[in-house]
């Protein structure tokens, strides 16, 4: 009769096996570094791979202190670990029990990254000089991420906020694995055909071999070919990629650069305008004051001349600088409202009115809440419209 096996018991019996196999104990194993993450219990978690296969690896508080103090391993290193091959009978997972770890050198993935980034250097593709600037108020903005990305939604919530009324294009791609880097530079050059006014390409962090479509050669050429200036959001703080090297601007995150490309938020604007406004009624308060104090003085030393030549003089002197006090002050007021003209426009280009003024219109229920999706609505259901000049109620049909 066959025997039944709870999973426990087949779990134990396979780690026995492994562990009573004399070659796969205190085995000395070569391989990259890849996924390392340090836990705040002291344990360290990482992968050790090789050009076709890996293996999870873990490495106990009570073995790794020594170790960090000798060598603290990072993504990308080569290393040769020393340790035991067993298996966790909690989880029936397959790992590597890592008594030590020796450096090996600085890993194929790291040693290519830099050789690439040479080459590229060599060629002019990080110069300074190269660098275009961001627009100031850009009204079409294009994302190449993921669809699926948190980093994708983190940008959107950014985006809105700080600039509601830009457009936002994605172009979607894949973001890591041997199909990224040509799946990015078609998402790149279809983005750059409908012409935004910047580019965002970025994804969220992960090891050095997550973030490696980044790195590659193709992706890097179609950043620095691209027409529109791109801005590179790609990993964490601490993360560099040659796509932030070739970009116009690196961002630390895809947070931050979905705020670099955005200008100063409206309220902020609004305060600008409200303190210029301040500043030039308090200037033109103080050309009045001082002007009223010289005709004063004027008038003063009139009194004391009493030849009717001096008088008739004094009084054409008092013309001449009423006329100048006139002129200088329509000339200020014109100046002034020219400046206050402009905000205004600026503000203009950025109101919901404008938007309208554009054939666009706002449709809101009964209640006030504003519909933005045709799932929010029902048949029968009465909505108001509102347009530029106005506005109407409508009954929804189906």
């Amino acid at each position: 009769m066959t025997q039944t096996w709870s999973v426990s018991d087949i779990n134990r019996y396979a780690r026995q096996t492994l562990e009573m196999d004399f070659r796969l104990q205190n085995a000395r194993v070569a391989g990259e570094i890849s996924g390392f993450k340090a836990y705040p219990s002291g344990h360290w978690y990482f992968t050790l791979k090789d050009s076709s296969a890996q293996i999870n690896c873990v490495m106990w508080k009570g073995r790794n202190r020594e170790q960090a103090a000798r060598f603290l391993p990072h993504d990308g290193d080569a290393v040769e670990a020393t340790g035991n091959v067993t298996i966790y009978e909690a989880r029936g997972q397959y790992q590597f029990d890592v008594q030590w770890l020796d450096p090996a050198g600085e890993g194929e993935l790291y040693r290519k990254f830099l050789q690439l980034k040479a080459k590229l250097e060599a060629e002019g593709l990080f110069a300074p000089e190269r660098k275009r600037p961001l627009p100031a108020w850009p009204r079409v903005i294009g994302i190449v991420t993921s669809p699926k990305a948190a980093a994708l939604r983190d940008m959107l919530n950014i985006l809105r906020r700080r600039l509601p009324l830009a457009q936002v294009i994605l172009s979607p791609t894949a973001v890591q694995g041997e199909d990224a880097p040509p799946q990015i530079v078609a998402a790149l050059n279809a983005l750059s055909a409908q012409q935004p006014d910047v580019i965002i390409v970025g994804r969220g962090g992960g090891s050095l071999e997550d973030l490696w479509a980044f790195n590659d050669e193709r992706v890097a050429r179609a950043i620095a070919a691209s027409p529109i200036p791109v801005v590179s959001g790609v990993g964490h703080e601490t993360d560099f990629t040659i796509a932030d090297f070739v970009a116009d601007l690196r961002a630390p995150t895809p947070s931050a650069a979905a705020e670099l490309v955005t200008p100063t938020p409206l309220a902020d604007l609004r305060a600008d305008v409200d303190a210029l406004t301040e500043r030039l009624t308090e200037a033109l308060g103080g050309v009045l004051r001082l002007k009223r104090l010289e005709l004063a003085e004027l008038r003063a030393q009139l009194k004391g001349l009493s030849p009717q030549a001096q008088l008739a003089g004094t009084r054409q002197h008092i013309d001449n600088l009423r006329a100048r006090l006139n002129l200088a002050l329509t000339h200020r007021l014109s100046l002034e409202r020219e400046r206050l003209t402009g905000l205004a426009q600026t503000l203009n280009t950025v109101s919901p009115l404008a938007v309208l003024n554009r054939g666009y219109a706002i449709v809101s229920k009964a209640d006030g809440g504003v519909v933005r999706k045709a799932a929010e609505v029902k048949a029968g259901e009465a909505l108001n419209v509102r347009v530029s000049d106005g506005g109407f109620g409508v009954k929804v049909a189906s």
